[in-house]
């Protein structure tokens, strides 16, 4: 049975307490309208964005934002999600040369790891809040500190064992949350990239996890079940020991015992 959002949402609520909302992402294609409420940058804000800002706007504002083609302003996103060709000038490495790696040859080898919608699977990009969404999602996207995200982690995994295993370039993050998710299968931690930090403004104790909207019914079991094993947010705090204190606090305890004082 086919989960509801809004019942997805009060789980992870219940569990992860993020301090922004976990968000449905859907690539809305071939003809499906664009789900009714959702924001579009460039109609109705007057700007383009970056992937990252619309996903911040989802998170903190709590809004619906789609993105196609001309909402968009960066040239990585653009290429990774299918709206604009590949040409040499970008395959070569001239946009990470001198900025994230030492040579063009090596950028080259990193735009390579960015994965990429081609042109026939481009489409706009829809991202909501789990409480607010009204189409069927395809990706979870939760941001949260360490401890949460390790805690969707764990809850990922109770059905299947093994670990949950990522790759970054430090950069592209959108395209690691929306088109590697889907291109695997399978949940992702997602460091968040220098562009995400600067125009989504994640902060640098966040950190983000995805999963296939099809597994969300093992991740809601595998959070429920790990939380009954022990494995719980907030982190519990280890209390039952006997503190040590200064000498001074100690001699002042031993001459009590010596006194034999109550």
């Amino acid at each position: 049975m086919a989960l509801e959002p809004k019942v997805v949402a009060a789980a992870l609520d219940q569990h992860l307490r993020t301090d922004s909302f976990p968000l449905a992402i859907r690539v809305v294609r071939g003809g499906e309208a664009v789900p009714a409420k959702a924001r579009r940058p460039l109609k109705e804000m007057g700007i383009q964005v970056s992937i990252c800002q619309g996903i911040s706007m989802a998170r903190r504002y709590g809004w619906s934002v789609a993105m196609g083609p001309e909402d968009l302003i960066c040239p990585i996103a653009q290429v990774a999600f299918g709206f604009k060709p590949a040409i040499p000038f970008y395959t070569e490495g001239n946009l990470a040369a001198g900025m994230y790696v030492e040579t063009c040859g090596q950028g080259a080898l990193t735009e390579a790891e960015v994965p990429k919608f081609s042109s026939d699977e481009a489409g706009v990009v829809v991202v909501a809040p789990l409480s607010r969404c009204n189409f069927e999602p395809e990706t979870l996207l939760v941001y949260g500190n360490s401890a949460q995200v390790m805690r969707a982690v764990t809850g990922a995994l109770w059905k299947t064992g093994g670990a949950v295993t990522s790759t970054t370039t430090g950069r592209a993050d959108c395209a690691d949350i929306v088109i590697r998710t889907a291109r695997e299968g399978k949940p992702q931690v997602i460091l968040p990239c220098l562009g995400d930090r600067i125009f989504g403004q994640t902060q640098d104790g966040e950190m983000a996890f995805t999963l296939p909207w099809a597994q969300v019914g093992d991740l809601l079991e595998g959070l429920d079940g790990t939380h009954k094993g022990g494995v719980r947010y907030p982190i519990p705090n280890y209390l039952r020991y006997t503190p040590q204190f200064p000498a001074t606090y100690q001699e002042l305890q031993r001459q009590w015992d010596e006194d034999g004082a109550d």
